[in-house]
C-alpha cells in the first residue's frame, strides 16, 4: 500500500524512468533497475557526467588520488548497461506532464521519476559571507574554487566542528596553510560522540597544530570583495583569506517548490519511498521519511544510508514493492591517519538501561567502546578511534542481539586487517571483563 491507502501501481512491460541526481543513492537505483529489467534509463545530474566518490574528495585535493580514479565506473559501464546521461541543470519538474524542465532548455519525458538530487551546503547567515574566499566543501566545483583560493592563501579559518570540517582542516593543513578551526562545543563533536572519544579528538587536532578555537562562533566576515578577517564571538579579530563553512547540510528540494510533490526538511516519502505523487519516488539525502524508526532521523545525509535507499526505490518502481528499513547505524571517517567508526546506537549521553564499555590505549590515540543492554547484556553499538573494525561483523553482532560477554570471546573476529595491524584484542577483552567482573 502506498502513504494514500492505494495499491502500489502496475508497471509496464518498459518504462523511461529519469533520474535526478547521479550521486551514490542515483547510481545505486540506475543499477538496480537496469537489472531488474529492460527500461529506458535517463540520469539527469549539473555536478558532473561521470558520477564520482564524494567522500574521496579531500584525497583528490592532497594529490592521493586523481580525480579519474573517483569516478564509479568507466565510462564503457554506462554504454553496456544502457544508461543514458544528461549534464545539465533542472528547473522544475512537471508532475501534470510527467516532464523535467531544464535550465539549458528543452525538457526530459518520463513515465517514473526517482529524484535523489542529495543536499546543499547550510550557510550560517553571517555577514559578509558571500565574500570571495569564502566557500563550502559538498560539490565537485567546490574543489576547483578551493585550489584557486588556497594559492593566495597563508591563514585560513573553518568553522563547522564536524567530520567535513575536520577533513577541510587536513586538507588545508596539506598546503602548508596556518589554519584556526572554530568549534562551537567545548571539545570537538562533543554533542555528537562521547566525552572520551571527544576529548581524545580534541587532543588530537592540537597536535597537528591546528589553532583550535573551542566554545566560539563567528559573527561577521570583513573584506570588501575578498575575505581579509573573521571577527569571533568574542570580538577577537583573525586575519585570513579564506574561510571554509562547514556547518552542515539540507536537502536539494528547492526546484520542487510550486509543485504537488510534499516537502518538509526534506521530499517526504512513505514507507516505499514514494511521494505524495505516485509513480515519482525519492531516495538518498534528499528524502526525509514519514515514519522513521526509532531513534533514528528523519533525513540521514550518509553514505551508506543513500546507497541502501537507492536500490530501494529500484525496486519500487519497477513494481517490486519493497519496504524501506533503516538499517543499523553506520558511519565511518579516517582523518589525520586515524579511523573513526561508530555502528548502532553510541550516543553522546548514554541512556538509562544501556550500559558503555571504554578501553583507551596508553598512548590516548585508540580505544573502543561498547554499549550492551543492562538487563539483557545484548550489544547496541559499536564506537572505534585509530582502531578499524569489520562493518558486517559488529551488525552481525548487533542484529543477533549477541550477549556483550560473548562478543568479549570473539573480538577478534571484528579486527579489520588481523595480518598487517597491531592486535590489541586480548588486553582490550582482559580489560572488559574485569569492567564486567560481578555485574549479571
Amino acid at each position: 500500500m502506498d502513504a494514500a491507502g492505494g495499491s502500489l501501481e502496475s508497471v509496464a512491460l518498459t518504462m523511461h524512468i529519469v533520474i535526478i541526481g547521479n550521486g551514490i543513492a542515483g547510481v545505486t537505483a540506475a543499477r538496480h533497475i537496469r537489472k531488474l529489467g529492460d527500461h529506458c534509463i535517463t540520469m539527469i545530474s549539473d555536478e558532473s557526467l561521470r558520477p564520482f566518490a564524494r567522500t574521496a574528495l579531500m584525497y583528490v585535493f592532497m594529490g592521493q588520488l586523481t580525480l579519474k580514479s573517483t569516478q564509479l565506473y568507466e565510462d564503457w559501464f554506462w554504454e553496456k548497461n544502457r544508461i543514458g546521461r544528461v549534464h545539465a541543470r533542472v528547473r522544475e519538474v512537471n508532475t501534470l506532464r510527467q516532464e523535467v524542465a531544464l535550465e539549458s532548455g528543452g525538457s526530459v519525458s518520463y513515465d517514473r521519476l526517482v529524484i535523489a538530487t542529495g543536499s546543499i551546503p547550510a550557510k550560517p547567515g553571517i555577514p559578509g559571507e558571500n565574500l570571495s574566499g569564502v566557500q563550502h566543501l559538498y560539490h565537485l566545483s567546490d574543489l576547483d574554487t578551493l585550489e584557486n583560493h588556497v594559492r593566495s592563501t597563508r591563514h585560513a579559518v573553518v568553522l563547522g566542528g564536524g567530520l567535513t570540517g575536520i577533513e577541510l582542516v587536513e586538507m588545508l593543513l596539506s598546503r602548508g596553510l596556518q589554519v584556526t578551526f572554530i568549534v562551537r562545543e567545548n571539545t570537538f563533536m562533543s554533542r555528537q560522540i562521547t566525552a572520551e572519544e571527544s576529548s581524545m579528538i580534541t587532543r588530537l587536532i592540537r597536535e597537528h597544530g591546528v589553532d583550535l578555537r573551542l566554545n566560539s562562533g563567528i559573527r561577521e566576515i570583513k573584506g570588501q570583495t575578498c575575505v581579509k578577517s573573521v571577527v569571533l564571538a568574542d570580538g577577537t579579530e583573525i586575519p585570513c583569506e579564506l574561510l571554509g563553512i562547514t556547518i552542515g547540510v539540507s536537502p536539494a528540494t528547492g526546484f520542487l517548490s510550486g509543485t504537488d510533490i510534499e516537502t518538509g526538511r526534506g521530499i517526504l516519502v512513505d514507507d516505499y519511498l514514494c511521494t505524495s505523487v505516485a509513480g515519482i519516488y525519492a531516495a538518498g539525502d534528499c528524502a526525509q521519511l514519514r515514519a522513521p524508526a526509532p531513534a533514528r532521523g528523519a533525513v540521514e545525509p550518509l553514505w551508506y544510508t543513500a546507497r541502501a535507499m537507492g536500490e530501494c526505490a529500484a525496486h519500487n518502481v519497477c513494481g517490486v514493492a519493497t519496504v524501506y528499513e533503516q538499517r543499523i547505524w553506520y558511519n565511518s571517517a579516517r582523518f589525520f591517519d586515524t579511523e573513526y567508526q561508530i555502528y548502532g546506537h553510541v550516543p553522546a549521553i548514554t541512556p538509562d538501561g544501556i550500559r558503555s564499555l571504554y578501553w583507551e590505549h596508553k598512548s590516548g590515540r585508540k580505544s573502543v567502546r561498547i554499549n550492551y543492554e543492562a538487563e539483557t547484556g545484548s550489544v547496541t553499538g559499536f564506537q572505534t578511534v585509530g582502531i578499524r573494525y569489520r562493518q558486517e561483523v559488529c551488525e552481525q553482532w548487533i542484529h543477533a542481539r549477541k550477549p556483550v560477554s560473548a562478543v568479549l570471546t570473539e573480538l577478534a573476529k571484528a579486527n579489520f586487517d588481523p595480518e598487517f595491524s597491531r592486535r590489541y584484542e586480548a588486553e582490550i577483552g582482559m580489560f572488559f571483563q574485569q569492567q564486567t567482573a560481578g555485574k549479571p
